[in-house]
């Protein structure tokens, strides 16, 4: 009796230490999910496109307290009809992703993010990725300084036989109630070498290229303006730096403004003026640091099905391109949101054909609330295409079902 007795006291107290373990934190979860179909006419590689994909996104953080958290974030995709997935028997192999694992602490008035997360720098013109790495924020009032490492590759990472990184620092200022400065530096680094050449959608290596000596900077700084009847922004970057013996010289300037149903926005980032003469080593093309990802139009900025674009057009990757846009939104009720939107956008340079014109685009998107988290979008855009895309005019349409919890 006194052994049964012993082992059930045993028992309890394991309980209440694995107990008192499990209760030590907060486990949340979330995701995101989402089915698109969509047809694509004139697009590259494929002139004619037609598909469907699912996408889904797992989230789990472990909430220690207010100060300290465990966040992690996993992705998998798969296309109707491949081979890792989406055909029959399903049973994926190879598809699931680490999109986001890092501790995220406070000590003091510092932040610190470490391990594998996202960031956005200059709304994306220079940086909008996961990575690996590490971001600090200390907080002085009314005025917060992230600066961090990202890391591009690494010799002991098996991609290249040199180092590449981005680090950067910078400032959000609140100026007034209403306005917000920020700041930044960023500074793009990479030795000469031979890099590893990796296909983007298998992530299989297809061969090597030879990479020069790059030291590259960006200066600049967003503003944003919000009031009660218009909100506005804008950025102003300079590039600078050298490539080997060649001298970097280049810069970029954005801005938009969202007044109730109205809404518009411009960029233009500078090209090479003389990129096939032989004589001027000088590099005038805003560089797009590895991470770089800017969204605008459907089907020239990649938009909601965001694969393919057509040729000659810079998508995500702003560079030696002009592009000025205007648009509508409404609600014609709660659940239903429908945009219309006109981009007209060109080269800054030239092309080495001559040609510089990209082209005229009509993008219309319709967006209805099936019920809580549960919304469709269903979208259509057709691109007037100019000298520097090709001769036939492009188009794109589609639907997508999407799930947030």
């Amino acid at each position: 009796m006194k052994k049964i007795i012993a082992s059930a006291v045993g028992l309890m107290m394991v309980g209440g230490v694995a107990a008192t373990t499990a209760s030590a934190f907060e486990s949340q979860f979330g995701g995101y999910w989402r089915t698109r179909a969509y047809v694509m006419d004139e697009f590259t590689p494929d002139a004619n496109t037609y598909q469907i994909d699912n996408r889904t996104r797992l989230y789990y953080t472990a909430k220690f307290n207010d100060d300290f958290k465990f966040v992690n974030k996993f992705e998998f995709n798969t296309t109707w009809g491949d081979s890792v997935g989406g055909d029959i028997g399903a049973d994926g192999m190879g598809i699931w992703r680490i999109k986001n694992s890092y501790a995220d602490f406070n000590l003091g008035t510092v932040n610190t993010k470490l391990g594998i997360q996202a960031t956005v720098l200059a709304r994306g013109f220079i940086f909008d990725d996961d990575f690996s790495g590490i971001v600090m924020t200390p907080k002085f009032g009314n005025v917060s300084m992230p600066f961090g490492y990202i890391a591009v590759q690494t010799e002991d990472g098996g991609k290249a036989d040199f180092d590449e990184a981005v680090s950067f620092i910078s400032a959000k200022i609140k100026a007034t109630d209403t306005m917000s400065i920020t700041p930044y530096f960023v500074y793009w680094g990479q030795a000469e070498g031979v890099a590893d050449v990796v296909d983007p959608d298998t992530e299989l290596v297809t061969g090597t290229v030879a990479v020069g000596d790059l030291q590259a900077f960006y200066l600049g700084a967003d503003f944003d303006m919000k009031m009660d009847a218009a909100s506005a922004w804008g950025s102003l970057i300079y590039n600078g730096g050298s490539a080997g013996d060649s001298d970097i010289s280049a810069f970029l300037v954005a801005g938009g403004v969202d007044a109730g149903i109205a809404h518009g926005q411009a960029f233009y980032a500078t090209g090479d003026d003389n990129a096939t003469d032989a004589t001027d080593a000088d590099v005038d093309a805003f560089q797009s640091a590895p991470g770089a990802s800017y969204y605008w139009s459907e089907i020239m900025g990649y938009g909601t099905f965001d694969f393919y674009a057509p040729a000659g057009v810079p998508t995500n990757k702003i560079s030696n391109v002009a592009a000025f846009n205007a648009g509508v939104t409404i609600k014609p009720m709660d659940k239903m949101k429908i945009s219309a939107d006109v981009w007209y956008a060109f080269l800054a340079e030239e092309d080495a054909a001559g040609n510089d014109e990209l082209g005229l685009e009509f993008d219309g998107k319709l967006t209805y609330a099936l019920m809580d988290s549960l919304s469709a979008d269903f979208v259509l855009a057709y691109l007037v295409a100019g000298d520097a895309v090709g001769d036939e005019d492009v188009f794109e349409g589609g639907v997508r079902l999407s799930l947030k919890f």
